[in-house]
């Protein structure tokens, strides 16, 4: 079994075993235990990747950090790199800065709260509207654009933290997937390009968050999470198409080289406000 399979059965069973012990806590329940569905609405924006490269394997021996010459032995990509969607063949053009954007989802869970402690489960469904690049500049001169979006993302988590009759404080974490969009395009028009790849990713989630009831069955609260998807299978061939033995991207290989991003972490900071429906208030 896979980590990450043991992660999401270890959730389910934690999440099981707090509803099967709802009856023997009965008479100590405090304020909070119980069933819950919310949403939430809020900003995702990402960390700074203006270092980021496109990393080559010229030889297609699975091993990314390669440099690509062309035939008098000179760095085909001394241009450089960009951490964005390239606007034109060269660097001078600019690039395309990433986009964040609205972060909304529902959400469905159980607490269970004995004393000031409270622990509980949820699993969440969020649509992000954010997206990420990086290019790479050839001195032919062309560009080459990585571009992913992330647009779903499921969330199965654990919670504990401190309570009282109105007033909870929490910290969070679990697992994630999330609906990653991959895609490239090139200013090159001699080579032919093959990508490949997963379209999702998995990854982890860890935040802190803060609620306030404003009666027995509804409260409003504050959050904060940090997501990071491990992405890192979307790959692009770059092949013969119309260009002759001679260039770069088949000297070393005539089957061509396989590129892709550098940062194969999607990582997204979110945060929101809450709103939460609590049954058997």
């Amino acid at each position: 079994m896979t980590m990450k399979a043991t992660v999401s059965w270890a959730a389910l069973a934690l999440a099981a075993g707090l509803g099967a012990s709802l009856p023997a806590a009965a008479q100590t329940a405090g304020a909070w235990t119980g069933a819950y569905v919310g949403g939430h609405l809020g900003y995702g924006f990402q960390p700074g990747d203006g270092g980021e490269r496109v990393l080559f394997d010229t030889d297609l021996n699975g091993s990314y950090g390669d440099t690509v010459r062309t035939g008098a032995g000179v760095d085909a990509f001394s241009p450089g790199f960009c951490g964005g969607t390239a606007k034109g063949r060269t660097p001078g053009e600019g690039c395309n800065g990433d986009d964040d954007g609205v972060d909304v989802g529902i959400r469905a869970g159980y607490d269970l709260q004995y004393g000031s402690f409270l622990v509980g489960a949820l699993a969440e469904l969020s649509y992000l509207d954010v997206q990420d690049g990086v290019a790479a500049f050839s001195t032919t001169p062309a560009s080459y654009s990585f571009s992913r979006e992330l647009e779903f993302l499921a969330a199965l988590r654990l919670r504990a933290g401190v309570a009282t009759d109105r007033f909870l404080v929490y910290a969070t974490g679990g697992l994630a997937w999330g609906d990653v969009d991959s895609s490239f395009q090139s200013t090159n028009t001699a080579n032919a390009f093959l990508p490949r790849g997963d379209k999702g990713a998995w990854g982890w989630q860890l935040g802190a968050g803060a609620e306030a009831k404003l009666n027995q069955t509804l409260s409003v609260g504050l959050e904060y999470l940090y997501t990071r998807l491990d992405d890192d299978r979307y790959v692009v061939r770059t092949a013969r198409g119309t260009a002759p033995a001679t260039n770069p991207f088949l000297l070393v290989n005539p089957d061509g080289t396989d590129m892709r991003r550098g940062d194969s972490d999607f990582s997204v900071n979110t945060v929101r406000l809450t709103v939460t429906y609590r049954f058997g208030g």
